[in-house]
């Protein structure tokens, strides 16, 4: 069905079939006090030819990282996607593929889930992950949750340098799910050790990002061991182009890793929809949220996959669901599976090395053009604070009006940062564009 007509002949036609003279009848039952009364304030309609011609003025109001040298990253990267990402995910048992209702009928897509699960697995260093969430926020509050049944307490700690969007979708799910949120300020762009074991005494789980959001690296096995002294779970947001260069969580003493997915095989999309990720050791499979994929012998003895398991409630009894999300991100998530694949370890490791490189060398040019960095004493991956001098928000106005975006305000997150730029340097970025951005702050 590609086209559904409104004409007045159409519609005569439904109201006689139902057997009723008018539109109004339809209504006759609905109490004259709760209906609307009057049409709505709304401007003529549109033909086909105006309307598309609206839309595209619409859409040119908008800027992607193809109009201008995007060094803005916070959260969403602007990576190379691969060919290979939009022709696998082209086909059309996978892009028309819904959540599996009937697993046993979706073989293709089930396996497709079970490689994702275990290419995060051999990422994270953990036991088992779920089949995606929606985003990096959602798993940070699902793990809340994870964390409360595991433990019984009802106390969560996290980071002041954990993404401040994570922080506050984990504050606003705190109130259904009984949760105390507490939060551990930052010394000098880290957390400090001992003031997060503190924070974490009679807490469910600690959560920190690693690399944080300033984009400095954290003492990360410090503090799985403070949460781990204090008997909470600790629990590591990452990015997953990361962890080609930096210790996977599973390997320093974290019960659980998450994150945003967006970096491997997800384009920007102007904010999404990308995909989250949730791994942990094995003794939390069953409080895990959302579904698992497991794979099986058939009656025949032949290779095939299962939904092993789901804590959804449309499954189980809610008082004992671990998630009320309807699905996973089954075709977003695949794209990272086919984005890591492509790379494989070796490539992953190249693609962290050559973005701590290129940040390397961005860190120099702009301390040249006058940019100190805001934490010169911390180590980076692919992004650092500096200073500009000058609020930033002028800053970024300024050079975008050069055909650069600069980066991400501090100051909109963290007070007493007016003048703090967040940049980005991924592999996308040329030498020649960072002298660019320098040449660009110095003036």
């Amino acid at each position: 069905m590609t086209f559904l007509s409104l004409t007045d002949a159409d519609r005569d036609a439904m109201l006689a079939a139902i057997g009723v003279d008018s539109v109004a009848e339809l209504f006759r039952d609905v109490p004259e006090g709760v209906r609307f009364g009057r049409e709505l304030a709304l401007e003529p309609a549109l033909s086909e030819q105006e309307l598309v011609a609206h839309l595209d003025e619409l859409a040119a109001r908008n800027v992607s990282s193809a109009d201008e040298i995007s060094f803005l990253g916070a959260g969403i990267y602007d990576h190379y996607v691969p060919a290979v990402v939009d022709a696998v995910l082209s086909r059309g048992e996978f892009l028309t593929a819904y959540t599996p209702y009937q697993p046993e009928m979706s073989q293709g897509v089930l396996q497709a889930i079970f490689e994702y699960q275990t290419a995060i697995c051999e990422l994270t260093g953990m036991h088992v992950s779920n089949a995606s969430g929606y985003d990096g926020t959602t798993v940070a509050a699902d793990a809340c949750f994870v964390a409360k049944h595991a433990t019984g307490r009802s106390k969560v700690v996290l980071a002041e340098t954990l993404h401040p969007q994570v922080r506050q979708v984990v504050k606003t799910y705190a109130i259904g799910f009984g949760l105390e949120v507490v939060e551990v300020p930052h010394r000098d762009g880290v957390t400090d050790p001992d003031e997060l074991r503190e924070a974490a005494t009679d807490a469910a789980c600690v959560i920190f990002q690693q690399p944080n959001f300033f984009g400095c690296l954290e003492p990360a096995p410090d503090l799985a061991a403070a949460a781990n002294d204090a008997e909470a779970l600790a629990v590591a947001h990452v990015d997953p182009v990361s962890l080609g260069v930096l210790e996977a969580p599973g390997n320093y003493g974290c019960a659980m890793a998450i994150g945003e997915g967006q970096s491997a095989g997800n384009y920007q999309s102007y904010g999404g929809p990308h995909y989250g990720f949730l791994a942990a050791r094995s003794e939390f499979i069953r409080r895990m949220p959302g579904r698992i994929v497991g794979e099986t012998t058939d009656a025949a003895g032949e290779r095939g996959y299962v939904l092993t398991l789901q804590t959804r409630e449309q499954h189980i009894r809610r008082e004992k669901a671990t998630s009320n999300i309807t699905t996973n991100q089954t075709l977003l998530a695949l794209a990272g599976l086919v984005h890591l694949s492509w790379l494989g370890p070796q490539g992953l490791r190249e693609l962290g090395e050559t973005c701590m490189s290129l940040a390397a060398y961005a860190k120099e040019r702009l301390a040249d053009a006058g940019a100190e960095p805001l934490f010169p004493d911390r180590a980076t991956f692919k992004e650092f604070a500096i200073r500009v001098g000058r609020p930033a928000d002028e800053v970024v106005r300024s050079a975008r009006s050069r055909g650069i975006h600069p980066g991400y305000p501090l100051r909109r997150e963290y007070a007493g940062m007016d003048d703090a730029l967040l940049v980005c340097v991924t592999e996308k970025r040329t030498r020649g564009e960072l002298d660019r951005l320098a040449e660009v702050l110095a003036a």
